[in-house]
C-alpha cells in the first residue's frame, strides 16, 4: 500500500483513511439493524448518554475534538431531532446540550448492537485489534505531554541551521544509494538492467573495480548520492547523481560534484566524463559550471539508453582563467 510507504509522513491520511472504514462499517451494520443514528454522531451522544447534559466545551475535551467541530454536530443533531441546546443555568453565555425523547429511544436499543461491534471488531482484527488499541491510548498520551506541531517546528529549524555533509559510503547507506537513484530514475526516466545491477550492489559494481560512493548527508537524512566509476587506469566516469528533489535549493548537488571531482584529482585521474540526458537542462548548467565540457556526440559503446549527452572534465588552466579575468 503508497501510504504505508510514506511511514510518519502519512500517518494523517492513513488514520483518516481507518477512520473513513470504520465509519462506513458502523452506518453499514446500524442500517441492516434498523437504528436510527449515524455512527458520526456516536461519541457526541454516547457522552450525553453517560454524563448527561453538559456544554459543547465539555464534550469537545472529552472527546478530543474542537470546539468548532462539537458545535458544528450539535447544530446537526439538533436538526435531526437528537439534541436541544438550552442556557446554562451558571453561565447565560454558554448552552448546554441535552438529548431529546428521541434520541432517549434510539440509543436506549443500541445494546445489543454496540454488543455486537464490540465482538465483532475483536473477532475480525484479533490481537492485532488489542495492540491498536493500545497503540492509540499510548499516541493520546502522548500528544498531550508533547505538543506535535511545537515538536515538527523544532526538528524543522534543527533541520534549517544543520550543516550539508558530504560523507563516503558506508554499508549502512547501501539502501539510500538505491532508493535515491530508483525514485529519480523512475521519476524522469526507467530503471535500466544496467542500473538495478549497480543499485543493488554498489559494493561489487563501484567499489571493488576502484571507484568511490559519496552521499549527501542533512542533520542525519540521507537526501543524495553520487558515483565515481574507474573504467580503467585513471579514466573515471561521474554517475549516479542524484539529489531528492524535495530538498532542492540546498547545493547538496554541486557539493557532491565538487566532492567527486576531488577525489578524482586526488587519484591523480588522466580523464574524467560523464553521460546525461538533454532534457535535464539544470544538471547540465551544473556540469559545465564544474569544468565539463559537451562533446558533439553520444559515447561509443555508451551502456544508458537514456543517454544522448557526453561530457569530458576539461576545467581551464590557471593561465587560461588568469586571461579571462584580465579581458
Amino acid at each position: 500500500m503508497y501510504l504505508s510507504s510514506l511511514a510518519e509522513l502519512a500517518l494523517g491520511s492513513r488514520l483518516k483513511a481507518l477512520s473513513d472504514h470504520f465509519y462506513g462499517a458502523a452506518d453499514e451494520v446500524y442500517r441492516a439493524c434498523n437504528a436510527q443514528i449515524e455512527s458520526r454522531w456516536f461519541p457526541v451522544l454516547r457522552y450525553l448518554w453517560e454524563n448527561g447534559p453538559s456544554t459543547v466545551g465539555d464534550v469537545a475535551s472529552a472527546i478530543g475534538q474542537t470546539h468548532s467541530a462539537v458545535s458544528q454536530l450539535a447544530d446537526k443533531l439538533v436538526r435531526a431531532g437528537m439534541l436541544r441546546r438550552k442556557r446554562d443555568p451558571a453561565d447565560g453565555r454558554r448552552s448546554v446540550l441535552t438529548l431529546t425523547d428521541k434520541a432517549n429511544r434510539s440509543l436506549s436499543g443500541l445494546g445489543l448492537i454496540w454488543c455486537s461491534i464490540r465482538r465483532g471488531a475483536v473477532a475480525a482484527l484479533g490481537s492485532e485489534g488489542e495492540k491498536l488499541l493500545s497503540a492509540l491510548a499510548a499516541c493520546e498520551k502522548a500528544l498531550q505531554e508533547r505538543p506535535i506541531v511545537d515538536t515538527i517546528l523544532a526538528e524543522h529549524a534543527a533541520l534549517s541551521s544543520a550543516p550539508l555533509e558530504i560523507v563516503p559510503y558506508e554499508p549502512v547507506l547501501a539502501g539510500h544509494f538505491y532508493r535515491l537513484n530508483a525514485q529519480w530514475l523512475q521519476r524522469h526516466f526507467q530503471l535500466e538492467e544496467i542500473d538495478r545491477q549497480m543499485l543493488s550492489d554498489p559494493e561489487r559494481y563501484v567499489l571493488a573495480p576502484g571507484g568511490v560512493l559519496l552521499f549527501a548527508r542533512l542533520g542525519g537524512e540521507v537526501i543524495g548520492t553520487c558515483a565515481l566509476l574507474q573504467e580503467s587506469p585513471g579514466v573515471y566516469e561521474l554517475s549516479k547523481m542524484c539529489v531528492d528533489e524535495t530538498f532542492r535549493g540546498l547545493g547538496a548537488g554541486r557539493q557532491l560534484l565538487d566532492g567527486v571531482i576531488a577525489e578524482f584529482h586526488r587519484r591523480g585521474g588522466k580523464e574524467l566524463f560523464l553521460e546525461s540526458n538533454s532534457r535535464l537542462k539544470t544538471a547540465l548548467r551544473m556540469y559545465e559550471q564544474a569544468g565539463f565540457v559537451m562533446q558533439p556526440g553520444t559515447r561509443a559503446g555508451s551502456h544508458y539508453e537514456r543517454a544522448d549527452v557526453y561530457m569530458i572534465y576539461a576545467p581551464p588552466t590557471a593561465s587560461v582563467r588568469k586571461k579571462a579575468r584580465k579581458s
